[in-house]
């Protein structure tokens, strides 16, 4: 790996500050800010995503958030070409690149690779939709346990996104989505890595995080964002926009699906599965430097951590 231009991961689960954390970095250190998050790319969903405020992006900008409107797809595949051209571009400037967000598929199909998936197929996603509403997830779940055995293992059954995509690939093509994984390209990322998770041992003080943050979305207007939302734009609640965390839930209140306490009950319920399965990613992935988040040394051991890569890197360079 010698010789190759660094890169820093900065991964984490929900509520756990990696915002914080890279905005600090990107004011004492020469990076520049990606984000890794399939929600950011969202223009107009800013209270239910935790978008970074105007303030904070003059001081730190964030590349590939406000990309396309809430009634777009944007893919996984998507993310490795806009990544790595700006990997390249930040690099090219003689500045390092900062990876930071939630999504781990996004993180392990960059460091890993892709394959070539089918294209997604409306008409068969429609019919899952359609048995989801009859049968119940966890039924597909099982389904796509007994067809794929390695991603029914892998995925959670309230994953449900994921799920209605694994189904579609199987019954689509007749292989099992792992074997595409294993079959991938798998080509080394040309970087140097620095892979830093902020992990929480005391599972109780992230779920606290995470309901202190839900209401602070709700207190910030995320109901009216969301009505707001579905005034402008042609939206329905089986949209990857729609589905993300908070917004579904708060999609069911308008419906009249159930009251304003249960909706708030059920969005922070949802974030702690969101952060469960982000640490079950994380905990799969290779040589990463864990580290306690909220404690006050903890930005300084990972500032001086970068800075020392950075240091090393500049030495080998010379």
């Amino acid at each position: 790996m010698t010789g190759l231009p660094p890169a820093i991961f900065l991964m984490g689960p929900t509520a756990s500050g990696k915002t914080g954390l890279a905005v600090e970095l990107a004011q004492r250190l020469p990076v520049e800010i990606i984000s890794v998050d399939s929600a950011l790319v969202y223009r107009d969903m800013d209270i239910g995503t935790a978008k970074p405020d105007t303030a904070t992006l003059a001081a730190a900008p964030h590349h590939l958030i406000d990309l396309i409107d809430p009634t777009g797809v944007y893919s996984a595949a998507r993310f490795c070409d806009d990544a790595l051209t700006l990997m390249a571009d930040i690099t090219a400037r003689g500045r390092v690149p900062l990876l930071v967000g939630g999504t781990m598929l996004y993180f392990k199909a960059l460091r890993e690779g892709l394959t070539d998936l089918p294209q997604a197929d409306a008409g068969l996603r429609a019919g899952i939709e359609a048995e989801a509403a009859d049968r119940g997830w966890p039924a597909l779940h099982a389904e796509l346990a007994r067809l794929d055995p390695e991603s029914g293992a892998r995925l959670q059954p309230t994953d449900t996104q994921r799920i209605q995509r694994a189904l579609e690939v199987v019954r689509l093509t007749g292989r099992p989505m792992s074997d595409y994984w294993r079959a991938g390209r798998a080509a080394a990322l040309p970087y140097q890595l620095l892979p830093i998770a902020l992990v929480q041992a005391d599972r109780a003080l992230l779920h606290e995080r995470i309901a202190q943050r839900f209401d602070a979305m709700l207190g910030a207007g995320l109901i009216d964002e969301v009505r707001a939302l579905r005034e402008k734009y042609p939206l329905d609640a089986a949209m990857p926009s729609m589905r993300c965390v908070g917004y579904r839930q708060v999609w069911d209140y308008l419906e009249g699906g159930y009251g304003r306490d249960e909706m708030r009950d059920r969005g922070v319920f949802a974030t702690r599965q969101l952060a469960k399965r982000q640490l079950t990613w994380l905990r799969g992935m290779q040589d990463i430097i864990q580290i306690e988040p909220g404690a006050a040394e903890a930005g300084q051991k990972v500032l001086s951590m970068v800075a020392a890569e950075l240091a090393r890197e500049r030495g080998q360079s010379t």
